[in-house]
């Protein structure tokens, strides 16, 4: 990395333990600004507790994680909204509220963390589903969601903040190849159009390729491999 580079996400020996069981072990890594990083390893390797201490859904036992140019690890509640508010976090399984339509699903995030008014609101909410294909579902609930439809309304959900950090577990699990094509062509996007930093946990190889910059592999808690598919470390 370049001493120009500007680092949007910096883990620095990070050590997370539940229990007896470690889970990651002493783990540093970069994630330029702008940048894809896919995050590969065996199940129970510790790739989804590295993205919810990144949005401090979980506290470091040890080490220091920095988002956008903020330590992270200790703040509180009031810091942590605001940082939370430039990240994005598409969960496994979409974690939409099955009670709320797809429109009121996207909207709650913008009425309780923004000021927009309600034209505002709607006017984003509807780009947003556009980016998805997904503009003429928004009344439909979540229930009435095929697999991939969800998949696609939850990086919806994820995106109506517009995020500087992307976060996404496992965005083509289920899927058919071609609609996990899909989900990866928006990530792609994401970061051309938008400028915005792409952290992908994964277990498909071929998709990882075709979207990371980096590439980060973990087994049993320690990241053995980090840097670029051609082979290069960073």
């Amino acid at each position: 990395m370049s001493p120009e580079t500007t680092s949007a996400v910096i883990f620095d020996r990070v050590s997370k333990s539940f229990g007896p069981k470690q889970v990651l072990h002493d783990v540093s890594f970069e994630v330029p600004a702008g940048e894809i990083l896919c995050i590969l390893g065996r199940s129970g390797t510790g790739k989804s507790v590295t993205l919810k201490l990144l949005i401090s859904l979980l506290k470091p036992d040890h080490g220091h994680i920095s988002v956008n140019g903020t330590e992270i690890t200790s703040l509180k509640e009031a810091g942590l909204t605001k940082v939370r508010c430039k990240m994005g976090f598409l969960f496994q399984d979409a974690a939409l509220f099955d009670s709320l339509t797809l429109y009121e699903n996207l909207a709650l995030p913008l009425h309780r963390l923004t000021d927009k008014t309600h034209e505002e609101i709607d006017s984003v909410v509807d780009d947003v589903l556009r980016q998805v294909g997904l503009a003429a579902d928004k009344q439909k609930m979540p229930a009435n969601l095929s697999g991939g439809m969800r998949k696609r309304a939850g990086l919806a959900r994820a995106l109506v903040l517009e995020p500087q950090v992307l976060l996404a577990d496992e965005p083509s699990s289920g899927l058919d190849r071609i609609t996990a094509a899909e989900i990866d062509e928006l990530h792609l996007k994401q970061k051309s159009e938008r400028g915005t930093t792409v952290i992908v946990v994964t277990h498909d190889v071929h998709g990882a390729r075709r979207v990371g910059d980096l590439f980060a592999v973990f087994d049993e808690g320690d990241l053995v491999a980090f840097g670029t598919a051609s082979g290069g470390a960073e």
